[in-house]
């Protein structure tokens, strides 16, 4: 589908019908009434008000529980430790669907689909070399959106200077990590790029610490890609009058007159279709399924329009044309993105 304005690429509040709709009729239609499904999801360490990952995850469930008629609960990990005890005691509650959230609880996810293999498991945003067949994978091309902000860091950039901070340095992160630098080099080629990884999804004071040490060294935009480590270092950014970028969803909230835009990736939607297609009986084990671009599951939200210039939104829209057209491949590791620049 060919768009010709930001506001319709927007992924806060405007998603296409086939993804976000589908659910198609009342609860009853859904679950034909026969059975109640329990769906489970057990968060990672960054808990389910991290206004970021997790919680778009538990927004896709109570949307499943609203329009699908279906008991949606979590268990919240305060440490690593907790993945393990959390999806057994799921198990042990003969919940039917366990959602694993984010990359950190992959290991942990596997070990269970071996241990129970009648259980049924959503793992979200990872996957394996070799998917157990009672684990269904759901991913996203995050590089795709993590372009698209780079670009307007890039273009938005007074200092020639700007930021990325990454909760862990991971695969997931990195994807963020790269196609971000990627965008901003091709906005700007002589944009100076800061990097560095909190170690943490949590620590709001190190998001804090680090977001001013970049401001320090002359960075106005920064990309935060790191749970409830961006609040702390969107606060860092709002105090010194600075731009942010936020990710996962929209977090223009945390502060309206700084936060340039987002780089949306629709984990609510990707788990809301899922959890469909389980109540459906079409939960396909063994596979997994990737959203970008094409799906609308990836992208920047309406409120962009609120701080970027029309003529840098204009230069993203053709990039956007570019990017569904297959002219553009967005690296998502440092080798790639090497070869990119």
């Amino acid at each position: 589908m060919k768009l010709k304005k930001l506001v319709t690429l927007a992924m806060a509040g405007i998603i296409s019908a086939s993804f976000l709709t589908g659910c198609g009729g009342s609860t009853e239609s859904a679950n034909n009434g026969d059975e109640k499904y329990t769906i489970a999801m057990v968060t990672d360490v960054a808990g389910v008000n991290d206004q970021s990952f997790n919680q778009s995850a538990w927004e896709g469930l109570q949307r499943a529980e609203k329009e699908l008629g279906v008991e949606v609960k979590y268990l919240e990990s305060k440490q690593d430790a907790d993945y393990t005890t959390n999806i057994e005691t799921l198990v042990d509650e003969e919940v039917d669907l366990i959602l694993g959230v984010g990359a950190k609880l992959a290991p942990t996810i596997e070990e269970a689909a071996k241990n129970y293999p009648e259980q049924k498991f959503l793992m979200v945003d990872e996957t394996y070399e070799e998917i157990p067949s009672n684990v269904k994978s759901v991913l996203f091309d995050a590089e795709q959106s993590a372009y698209l902000v780079g670009l307007i860091a890039g273009k938005m950039s007074e200092t020639k200077n700007v930021g990325f901070i990454g909760g862990l340095d991971i695969p997931v992160i990195n994807t963020f990590k790269y196609g971000y630098m990627a965008g901003v080099k091709t906005a700007d080629a002589n944009c100076e790029i800061q990097a560095q990884y909190a170690n943490s999804f949590t620590d709001q004071a190190k998001g804090k610490a680090i977001a001013n040490q970049m401001i320090s060294k002359n960075a106005d935009t920064i990309f935060i890609a790191g749970g409830d480590v961006g609040t702390g270092a969107i606060e860092a950014i709002k105090e010194a009058g600075k731009y942010g970028i936020g990710v996962d969803r929209d977090q223009s909230d945390l502060a309206p007159e700084n936060v340039l835009t987002s780089a949306i990736k629709r984990v609510d939607a990707g788990i809301f279709e899922t959890v469909k297609d389980f109540v459906e009986g079409k939960f396909e084990g063994g596979t997994s399924t990737t959203y970008g671009l094409e799906e609308d599951a990836v992208g920047i939200p309406e409120s962009t329009k609120n701080l970027v210039p029309q003529d840098i939104l204009d230069f993203v829209n053709g990039q956007i044309e570019k990017l569904k057209a297959g002219e553009i491949s967005v690296p998502k590791t440092e080798e790639e993105y090497n070869k990119f620049i």
